[in-house]
This record gives C-alpha cells, structure tokens and sequence, in this order.
C-alpha cells in the first residue's frame, strides 16, 4: 500500500516538475508582457501577478513596427508550408507504403539522413539555390526549405503502413485505379496524421527565423519572427516590449492548435478502429 503510494506520489511530482520546466516559462513572458513602469521585472524573490498591469506594452509594439504586415508575411509562408508538407508528405507516404519501386529501400535511408544532417550546414547551399532561382528576397523563397519534411513523411508512410491492405484490395476488386484507391480508401484512414502534418509544419514555418532572416532583406517581406528583433535597441532593450511582442507571435500557434486538435483526436481515434477492425480478420 505505502509503495503504490509512494509511486503515485513520484509520478505526481515529476509531472509538476515537467509542468514547471515546460509552462513556467511561457507564463512569466506572459505575465511579463503585461508589466508596466512600475513592476520591478528584476525583483528577488520573483513574482507572476503584476502589481501595475497595463495593455501600453502591446500598443507600442504595434506603433514601433508594421504588426499587421508582418503576421500577413508570416501566414503565407506558413500556408505554403503547410500545404507543401502535406501534399508533400502525403504522396511520398503513400509511395512509401505502398508502391513497389526501385531503390525503395535506399530513398528511405536517404529521408532518414536528411533528418541527422543540422539545418545548418546546409544554409550556404540553399541560399545559392534560392537566389539562383531569382526567390531570394521573396516569401516563397522563405518558405521554400521548409516545404517537405524529412520527418513529416516518415509520419505519413507509418500512417498509410497501417491502413489495413484489405480495403484497398476491395476498391481494386470494385474497378478503383490507383488515385481513386488513395483519394477515397487511404487518405480517409490518415486524417488524423496528416493534421499532426499539418500542425508541425505551421509552427515551424511560423517559429523561423534564422533562414528569413537571411533570405528576406527588404523590411516589407520580413515575417513576424524577424520583424520582432526591431523592438530591440541597439543600446536599450525593455523585456516588457519583447515580451509583449513574443505574445503576440504566440497567439496564431494557439489558435491553430485549438481548431484542429478536436479533427487530430478524432481522427486517430477513428483511425485506430478502423485499423484494429481491419486487422483482427489477419490475425484470425
């Protein structure tokens, strides 16, 4: 009895740890974004509640740079990257799991290096592709790297993996060709992964900011991300204003997480049915 209490009471606190790790952070730049003039952000102990809460840090934001270009620049490149990694990602899945081709093996080992290989080291090659291509300087060419990830069809090829073969068996028995099999069979079956897809691909296109920050040069095509480092001075930088600028950023990502993840729960809990339906008659 005393032990089972015990476990309980370790599993309790390092998730109160984890919480605390992962949460505390984003809550004290929350907070800090609503301190104003008169809350020392320095204090020792620290504390969370401001004694001075003002909204003058979000309003000076907006009058110290163009906000609303910025967050329009921004939800471009991240359609684009969202709708390339799931086309993307979805067709190279698909392809994956289920066509025979040459050298499969091998484009699979190639997609799992990509994903050894720092983003780094690969910023002088692409920038000479991008500006080669006449994209430098523009949002599709910010947009470009990012278009199909590595791990995002690895995703798509476990989802269609599991799609039990029988289904689409019976759609090729009923008459259906290969895109009618992966329109209306398969693509129904991943719904659920091709929003985690969908969700991984907006928030790192919309958290960049090392690759825009060295493809887009001129102020009117800067994203959120880097039009953001304009709040701070040269001299003189004030947290509350930083703050309040990161808050801001944050809100599109909370926003689209919020909407899509009742069709992501939804869709793998629909998806794991489907498949253990699918798979009990194998077993058997």
């Amino acid at each position: 009895m005393r032990s089972k209490l015990a476990n309980s009471v370790a599993r309790y606190l390092l998730l109160a740890l984890f919480l605390f790790i992962l949460i505390g952070p984003l809550l004290w730049q929350f907070t800090l974004a609503f301190k104003g003039k008169g809350d020392d952000i320095y204090a020792v102990p620290p504390y969370v509640i401001p004694k001075d809460p003002t909204v003058s840090n979000f309003v000076e934001a907006f009058n110290r740079i163009p906000v609303l270009r910025y967050f329009a620049n921004s939800l471009v490149v991240a359609a684009i990257g969202v709708a390339g990694n799931i086309v993307g990602s979805t067709l190279a899945g698909y392809a994956l799991a289920r066509l025979k081709f040459r050298c499969k093996r091998l484009v699979t080992v190639l997609i799992f290096a990509a994903m050894l290989i720092p983003g780094e080291t690969l910023l002088i090659s692409q920038f000479i592709i991008v500006k080669d291509l006449g994209l430098q300087n523009t949002l599709l060419g910010a947009a470009l790297p990012g278009l199909c990830g590595a791990m995002n069809v690895l995703l798509m090829t476990n989802a269609f993996a599991g799609v039990p073969v029988e289904l689409e068996e019976a759609g090729k028995v009923d008459g259906a060709n290969i895109w009618q099999r992966f329109l209306h069979i398969c693509l129904p079956q991943v719904k659920g992964t091709m929003t985690v897809v969908a969700i991984f691909a907006f928030v790192g296109a919309w958290n960049a900011f090392l690759w825009p920050l060295i493809i887009l040069g001129d102020d009117s095509v800067y994203t959120l991300t880097v039009g953001l480092n304009r709040l701070k001075n040269q001299f003189v930088s004030d947290p509350r204003l930083i703050a309040a600028g990161t808050v801001i950023a944050l809100v599109p990502i909370i926003v689209f997480f919020l909407t899509f993840q009742r069709h992501f729960f939804k869709g793998v809990e629909e998806g794991g049915i489907k498949g253990c339906r699918g798979a009990s008659p194998a077993g058997r």
